[in-house]
């Protein structure tokens, strides 16, 4: 990990209501990808995507605590200050035809970290620990923006083979993606 820097694997004593406090989910984007008649086109699309209080404290009492519960795991990236400025988050429960199939349910950095690895480190770590389970791809539930879909395009993550129709119906514009293992 880049200097000052420490990665670490979260467990449930981690998850307190302030974690998320210093985290700026900031994100505007101008362009995004729609999937028409089977094709991903690139659109031109605004909205900034940025998370609230209420949102963060939901993120930390929910979403982590139901992933570490069910046996999932989760990453984080903090910085000099001990601030959480990256994290990624992987469900143990294989899914998928033959369970092929483990979920990279999240995965944000800081936008005033962006662009400096942090992100293709936290996924590396997702992958490995998604191997050493026994799965034999990552499913990614990929935001539409273009930054994003050519984050896990760099990755070596394409279209998913078996579509998570229950992921697809929460996020409708979301592109379904796999990383194989």
């Amino acid at each position: 990990m880049r200097d000052g820097l420490e990665l670490r694997e979260l467990a449930k004593e981690d998850l307190h209501p302030d974690l998320l406090k210093h985290f700026n989910r900031y994100q505007e984007v101008t362009r995004a990808l729609r999937n028409e008649n089977g094709v991903w086109v690139e659109r031109d699309i605004s909205f900034i995507d940025e998370w609230d209080v209420g949102e963060k404290h939901e993120i930390v009492t929910v979403d982590f605590t139901s992933c570490l519960s069910s046996g999932g795991l989760i990453w984080g990236v903090f910085s000099l200050e001990n601030h959480l400025i990256g994290f990624a988050c992987l469900l143990s429960k294989p899914f998928g035809s033959a369970g092929q199939y483990l979920q990279l349910t999240q995965l944000h950095v800081s936008a005033d970290y962006r662009g400096m690895g942090i992100g293709h480190e936290l996924f590396l770590v997702a992958a490995q620990r998604g191997r050493e389970l026994g799965a034999k791809k990552l499913y990614i539930s990929t935001h539409s923006a273009v930054e994003s879909q050519r984050f896990y395009e760099r990755l070596g993550c394409v279209d998913a083979v078996e579509v998570n129709k229950e992921l697809v119906e929460r996020e409708p514009y979301d592109r379904q993606m796999e990383f194989l293992l």
